[in-house]
């Protein structure tokens, strides 16, 4: 088991800092549901930096993970390839940054649980409804298509 890693959200932009790892995708408890199967894993990086006066940070994110498709209910692999750009902000003034297009905004924390944020900008780069490419999942609507209506073989009693 590793530390969860923590970094003052600020001070880490004002000075250019730069965080990196891998974590696997299991160990991301709020993806649970959308997952097929818990394996697979993701490479981070946080980097903070200026942008005129605002204090910013941006989180690329590659990997892959196996997602259940919506289509057939098959395994589906999704690779992650996101970068994001966050402006950080004290939480009175979030309200302010919800017209710029550029970039996301998130609170500015003393303490920000970095695996907690890779985890949220992955659950927004993942698809609502992640489903094969069209014609992929064909053999599964074929099987079901093959079996006989119930109403056709009680249309055949009655002759």
């Amino acid at each position: 088991m590793f530390a969860r890693p923590f970094i003052d959200s600020v001070d880490f932009a004002r000075n250019g800092k730069e965080i990196r790892g891998e974590i696997a995708v299991s160990s991301l408890s709020k993806l649970g549901d959308m997952l097929a199967k818990p394996d697979g894993s993701l490479t981070y990086i946080v980097r903070g930096y200026r942008e005129g006066d605002s204090d910013m940070l941006e989180v690329s994110l590659q990997g892959s993970c196996v997602l259940r498709c919506q289509r057939c209910l098959g395994e589906l692999e999704h690779p992650v390839n996101q970068v994001s750009r966050l402006r950080l902000l004290p939480a009175d003034r979030l309200d302010e940054a919800e017209d710029d297009d550029d970039a996301d905004a998130i609170e500015a924390e003393s303490r920000l649980d970095v695996l907690a944020l890779i985890e949220d900008e992955l659950l927004l780069a993942l698809p609502f409804a992640p489903r094969h490419p069209e014609g992929e999942c064909a053999p599964a609507a074929n099987d079901l298509k093959q079996k006989a209506s119930p109403f056709a073989v009680l249309a055949g009693l009655k002759k």
